[in-house]
């Protein structure tokens, strides 16, 4: 008998204010033109004034739990990825676990950057392959914009705020690569690249959150590197290549970095979920986002092959190869 974690319900949330490219061009050097050309973002959403990363959480947790027909109940744990949380402690795990009115099981969140839901499936799945949970509320929610130095024409035109969530449920499985559920993952991290992507304060140094800080250039060639090494090297664990794929899910960071990560895996755009233009980089929210929109839309169906991937800060990055 094998178990697997199987998807058993997704859903999102995006705060009310679209903020479009033209919307930079009064208080910055830039234009819409230039703005899609480096990133291919055309708008993003930013939480409201008093609208928190918790508040998102519950939201998309909410849509989540409707798509699945539970009621939260039946939820044993909620993972909440995110680096942008309402208070340093407690977690924002807890505080959704709270606004939703559980109160069994347990909660905690996972702070891996924009690889943040990455990491969180996956210990979402070795919490269900060992028996601690049955049922897991993986979360990935940000308000990015309050760490954006409006400034920096550089950064804070690429971020934006949002909320996504998928359920896995423990289910039986004949251990093989036709299973539903999550089959296999790859993680990785190198603290040596730090500067490359921080935000430059924090409890035990400033004492205050601090501003985003990103080395774009540097960046994007290692993100181009790893996470079509880290997405091979999940399918070569199972047996697979970028030809069985049928979605690839990335990090929605940068049109040019998902395109030339496409192309080294051999795998088609037509076959990869897109939806920086709308959302712009929601950091740990973007994966889930994307992938409760690629079902919205008809793109993701049950039994397909879905790879996500993602690289944030740390740096850390990894994927996670499941079988939807």
């Amino acid at each position: 008998m094998t178990i697997r974690s199987v998807v058993k319900g997704v859903g999102h949330y995006l705060p009310e204010r679209v903020v479009p490219n033209s919307e930079f061009e009064a208080t910055l050097d830039t234009t819409d033109e230039w703005i899609r050309t480096r990133s291919g973002i055309e708008r993003r959403h930013f939480a409201a004034e008093g609208e928190t990363t918790s508040d998102l959480a519950v939201k998309a947790a909410l849509a989540a739990l409707e798509n699945a027909g539970m009621s939260v109940d039946q939820i044993d744990a909620i993972i909440v990825a995110t680096s942008t949380p309402d208070l340093t402690f407690p977690s924002v795990g807890t505080m959704v676990q709270q606004k939703l009115g559980m109160t069994r099981g347990f909660a905690f969140d996972v702070q891996a950057v924009c690889a943040g839901f990455v990491f969180a499936l996956t210990n979402a799945n070795a919490l269900i392959l060992s028996g601690q949970a049955k049922r897991v509320l993986v979360i990935g929610a940000e308000t990015f914009s309050r760490i954006m130095d409006w400034t920096d024409r550089s950064t804070c035109v690429l971020f934006g705020d949002g909320a996504g969530a998928v359920i896995l449920e423990a289910t039986v499985g004949t251990g093989t690569t036709d299973d539903r559920g999550v089959l296999g993952s790859d993680l990785n991290s190198d603290g040596r690249y730090r500067e490359m992507l921080y935000v430059d304060g924090g409890v035990s140094t400033t004492g205050q959150s601090g501003k985003l800080r990103m080395q774009g250039n540097p960046l994007f060639r290692q993100a181009v590197e790893k996470l079509a090494t880290t997405a091979e090297t999940a399918l070569e664990k199972l047996g697979l290549t970028g030809k069985d794929v049928d979605w690839i899910v990335p990090h929605q960071a940068n049109l040019r970095i998902i395109t030339a990560t496409a192309a080294r895996m051999h795998v088609p755009m037509g076959r990869v979920v897109v939806t920086l233009q709308d959302h712009g980089n929601t950091s740990a929210a973007s994966i889930p986002l994307a992938l409760s929109v690629g079902v919205e839309r008809g793109q993701i169906k049950p039994g397909q092959l879905v790879v996500v991937e993602a690289i944030g800060g740390g740096l850390a990055w990894g994927a996670v190869v499941m079988r939807w």
